[in-house]
């Protein structure tokens, strides 16, 4: 069996931010406009009034402060409440392509490659904004880079998945060093005027490089995957619905299920032992306890899921360094959450450490790859 090793990653990160205090100012406002124009109905109890929220609740529900996204200006318009992006001709990279080839870039340097070295291209992410041609394919030609490329999209899981697809292809003989991207653009998919989840989702983009092990000697930062699982388990409480089909049947056009949907209650209480029971399997399978690991990189949904996670796992309360936190900057970016953490949080471990990176999400579905820092 090849080993095969993650040599590089790559953030790329919106200009713009908006805080909690900014979104609530934006939603109440369209509340109290939203009330004001339904009085009568609400007075004759036809339709029901919209709930003013808060900052503090928005941080004790999730954890969350701020969030990063590609338009603040279109989120904030309480006549809008979603980003603007203009459509691009055909001529004209993509978006999600550009946030790709920005976060590859840093990848490719970090681990000391051109482009021209990759000879895979992954682009895993919960909503790739079309269906065809692959995004991947188009990464692909605007860095150079060689071989094949596709898209993938296991939902908020789509980093572990998309990562085991390039390990395998590794291990195959069908690639030697995979770039795999996550370009995510959460804020496109989001009601703004949902109270209890338009404060969740942040965008943003990473990238990951993996390696054949023999082609990466002397490199510094790198982590061996040696371990890895993968679970699905069909479930409606965490959807959206948009797709091609829509246009079929001109009753559900701009219904709310076109957009994120989740009953975020039965979620937490069905994923959270789901994870936890997956991670301490997969030790368990890898002759490895709990306290072999050093961190656990997790998903960046919500801080008290990955809380309870942690506590499942570790038998006690994760410590910072243990479990990093990213999600009260970049609120919930989707599959890229995970690996944003592990990018920031990975250069302080020392040889031999063990990590696992983990992300879950709609499907349900979940990923998780045990990792052993090489050098």
């Amino acid at each position: 069996m090849k080993r095969v090793l993650i040599t590089g990653t790559g953030l790329f990160t919106p200009k713009q931010s908006i805080s909690n205090e900014e979104l609530v100012t934006s939603f109440n406002t369209w509340v109290a406009n939203y009330n004001n124009e339904q009085a009568a109905a609400i007075a004759a109890g036809e339709v029901e009034a919209k709930t003013p929220s808060s900052a503090e609740f928005i941080e004790k529900a999730s954890g969350i402060k701020s969030r990063f996204v590609m338009d603040k200006d279109g989120v904030l318009n309480p006549d809008r409440m979603k980003p603007y992006l203009p459509e691009r001709n055909n001529d004209e990279p993509s978006i999600q392509a550009e946030m790709a080839v920005t976060a590859a870039k840093e990848a490719l340097e970090k681990a000391g490659l051109q482009a021209a070295d990759i000879d895979l291209v992954i682009l895993a992410c919960s909503n790739p904004q079309r269906a065809y041609p692959a995004v991947a394919v188009e990464v692909q030609q605007l860095l150079g880079a060689g071989g094949y490329a596709y898209d993938m999209n296991v939902a908020c899981s789509s980093a572990t998945f998309g990562i085991q697809a390039g390990y395998s292809a590794i291990q195959a003989g069908q690639a030697k060093r995979v770039l795999m991207v996550n370009p995510e653009i959460c804020s496109a998919h989001l009601n703004f005027r949902d109270r209890d989840s338009h404060f969740i989702f942040g965008d943003a983009c990473t990238a990951v490089i993996l390696e054949a092990a023999e082609l990466a000697e002397g490199k510094k930062h790198t982590f061996e995957v040696f371990a890895s699982k993968l679970i699905t388990q069909f479930s409606n409480n965490i959807r959206n619905n948009a797709g091609f089909l829509n246009r079929c049947d001109e009753a559900g056009i701009g219904k709310l299920d076109k957009l994120f949907v989740q009953e975020g209650r039965k979620v937490f209480k069905e994923v959270c032992p789901m994870v936890a029971a997956m991670i301490s399997e997969q030790l368990a399978a890898n002759d490895l306890k709990a306290e072999d690991l050093s961190r656990l990189w997790l998903h960046q949904a919500n801080l008290s899921m990955n809380q309870l996670i942690s506590r499942r796992v570790l038998g006690r309360e994760a410590t910072a360094e243990e479990a990093p936190v990213i999600l009260d900057r970049y609120a919930n970016t989707s599959s890229a959450g995970s690996i944003i953490a592990f990018h920031l949080h990975n250069e302080d471990l020392n040889a031999g450490d063990l990590g696992v990176i983990c992300s879950f999400g709609a499907g349900y579905s979940a990923g998780c790859l045990l990792v052993r820092k090489v050098a």
